[in-house]
């Protein structure tokens, strides 16, 4: 197994809570996000104190249809800002297909390029068989495995006010011809001010593989809109040098109001 994990990829697992087929998730139904919309995060880099702007990432959601079946097509693309491109150029987009009234994923895309390294994916979920088939074989998976972008759309649809602190969550994961069995730590509720104005916010740290960039553990810490949107307004981490700080920027086409903003 390649212990390689660009940034975006991060990003998508980070933002999104975990979801559990034994908790009855296979059963949740979309109330939190809606047709056009738009989320933009800037990835700030922290060295000695200071900030530099980096990077941003964008999230989209447009309702589509697949084997004449409605889908909702959700992408995500990250990349670096030119002056970063002459360091460590990030070109990365990821694309789920996702049934509109299960959330379970149909189709998933991932094409990365990040200071050299390339990488091309493209699965298929088969929910009858519960198979992903992809471009290297044929793999079996859980009943309610999702990919890293479908993941972060299904878990904004969970009741926060389920867990206490100190919960851990955990879910399964099928990224590189594998399953990941990862977990994430619910610490609750607290305001917080970023880039864009202050929030309430639910906060939570989850556990990361070690990578090239980011440190493994639960070292990274994110918090979401404490809002029916479920949005991601703040991550932290530190990575090999210095660390990364990760805010939303701009939104576009909530379903909600996004009453979480106390101000500005």
């Amino acid at each position: 197994m390649k212990l390689y994990r660009p940034l975006i990829f991060v990003l998508l697992v980070v933002i999104s809570f975990p979801l559990r087929a034994g908790d009855g998730f296979c059963e949740i139904r979309n109330t939190a996000f809606q047709d056009g919309e738009m989320i933009t995060l800037k990835v700030f880099y922290t060295v000695a104190g200071a900030y530099f702007g980096a990077g941003e990432a964008t999230f989209t959601t447009a309702i589509e249809k697949m084997s004449g079946k409605p889908v909702y097509h959700i992408t995500g693309e990250g990349k670096t800002y030119s002056f970063y491109d002459n360091f460590f150029k990030v070109r990365d987009k990821y694309e789920t297909y996702i049934d509109t009234a299960t959330l379970q994923p149909y189709r998933f895309i991932r094409n990365v390029y990040e200071g050299g390294y390339k990488k091309y994916e493209n699965y298929t979920f088969n929910k009858t068989t519960n198979s992903a088939i992809t471009n290297k074989g044929v793999y079996q998976v859980p009943v309610c495995v999702q990919d890293v972008l479908s993941a972060v759309y299904y878990s904004r649809n969970i009741d926060f006010n389920k867990y206490k602190a100190g919960d851990k969550i955990t879910f399964s994961l099928f990224l590189d011809n594998e399953i990941y069995e990862m977990y994430i730590r619910y610490l609750g509720k607290e305001t917080i001010k970023t880039k864009y104005g202050k929030f309430k916010a639910v906060k939570f740290k989850p556990l990361l593989i070690k990578g090239t960039i980011f440190e493994g553990g639960e070292k990274m810490t994110v918090w979401v809109s404490d809002d029916r949107n479920h949005v991601p307004v703040r991550i932290e981490s530190p990575i090999s040098v210095g660390s990364v700080k990760i805010d939303m920027i701009s939104y576009r086409n909530l379903r909600y109001p996004l009453t979480s903003l106390v101000s500005l």
